[in-house]
């Protein structure tokens, strides 16, 4: 059903549709372009034969080509140059809501159970405790920090650095998976490897947004190499034997990320962060989700909630098809935020609905270009 919904199109038809379609369905303003001579004009490239050498003899520059960053290996160019991902307005990112769903098959039930393991585990390693704090409680903001009711400043970002650095594994692999099963195969995935691979680079850009905070120690490096290590392989074996439950998987653990920020909000909109409070975003955050450019920690961290919300909504959704079979309601547009944020999932037939609404967008949008190019 879903796959006929779409395939009416020729192929270079439905490629062109999607882009028109998703160029309409983002909520993204303008981003002035970055000119090649702009670019050219910040890189002062050293010429070979007067590059400096270090006390080893190895020759060094002071081109900004060769400065290695954390988050950039170019750290004074400035850019987007990522794959599509949603723009938010104001309205939007205040629409999400903290939502579950129910696990009611036997595999549905093993996904949430795994997430709900790896949270507990992950809690106990790091000391978060997440405790209510008592009503008539007197203490200072230090001593709720002390006994445990209140992260710091420093307890968040380690919190953050290593989900974003782990969250950005699933939709590698499934994207891997399924690149390498359309090679094999010899036929068209239907969308889903773009929307893996758009999930998998919007954490990534969570990771760096964060890098730029802070610079983690040796041995918080060597932590996520390892677990990023372990859980690649074990996800990449069990997308292998059941890509619906991997999903289910993902999704509940979104759930989780939506529950982290909106109490990293809260907490923030409470002043139990203050060093956060006035703290400007990062040029790489008002870059890639357009924010102004007088925008506050609290704004990124409310886009990066709304980030979540989608992977949430996408992969509960992605979840109840067939992986085999359907198309990806999610490869042309997405909902708002106001569907998304207050919606768990698309059902199977909502998401067939979807896709057709889809296809008259673009049936409707290629006849209004062909007018256009008609009109005198």
């Amino acid at each position: 059903m879903l796959r006929t919904s779409i395939t009416r199109l020729p192929v270079r038809q439905v490629a062109i549709g999607a882009l028109r379609v998703r160029a309409i369905a983002s909520s993204a303003t303008p981003h002035p372009a970055t000119t090649i001579q702009n670019t050219i004009s910040e890189v002062n490239v050293v010429p070979h034969h007067i590059q400096e050498r270090d006390r080893r003899g190895i020759a060094t520059s002071s081109s900004p080509l060769t400065r290695v960053d954390a988050v950039s290996t170019v750290p004074t160019m400035q850019g987007d140059w990522v794959l599509f991902h949603p723009v938010y307005t104001r309205e939007e990112i205040k629409a999400v809501e903290v939502l579950h769903r129910e696990a009611k098959t036997v595999s549905d039930k093993l996904a949430y159970g795994l997430v709900k393991f790896a949270r507990w585990g992950y809690d106990f390693l790091s000391g978060y405790k997440h405790k209510p704090i008592p009503a008539d409680a007197k203490m200072t903001l230090q001593q709720l920090r002390k006994e445990g009711y209140l992260l710091d400043e420093q307890g968040w970002l380690n919190r953050i650095l290593f989900l974003e650095s782990i969250a950005g594994v699933p939709g590698m692999v499934a994207a891997t998976l399924r690149h390498l099963q359309s090679l094999r195969l010899m036929r068209r995935d239907s969308g889903w490897i773009h929307t893996c691979l758009e999930e998998a680079e919007n954490e990534r850009m969570h990771l760096m947004t964060f890098m730029s905070l802070r610079q983690p120690s040796l041995f918080f490096r060597a932590m996520i190499l390892g677990a990023q290590g372990v859980f690649y392989n074990l996800f990449f074996f069990a997308y292998m034997i059941s890509p619906k439950t991997c999903h289910r998987f993902v999704g509940h653990l979104e759930e989780e990320a939506v529950v982290t920020y909106t109490r990293c909000i809260q907490e923030m909109e409470a002043g139990r962060i203050p060093e956060w409070s006035d703290m400007p975003a990062p040029q790489i955050a008002i870059d890639y989700w357009r924010l102004p450019s007088d925008s506050k920690m609290l704004d990124v961290i409310y886009a990066v909630r709304s980030d979540e919300t989608t992977h949430r909504f996408v992969n509960h959704s992605l979840a109840n098809l067939n992986t085999n079979a359907d198309v990806n309601p999610f490869a042309m547009r997405e909902p708002d935020m106001h569907v998304k944020g207050k919606q768990i999932e698309f059902k199977r037939d909502e998401s067939e609905r979807y896709v057709q609404e889809s296809h008259d967008i673009m049936v409707q949008r290629r006849k209004e270009v062909k007018e256009e190019k008609l009109s005198p």
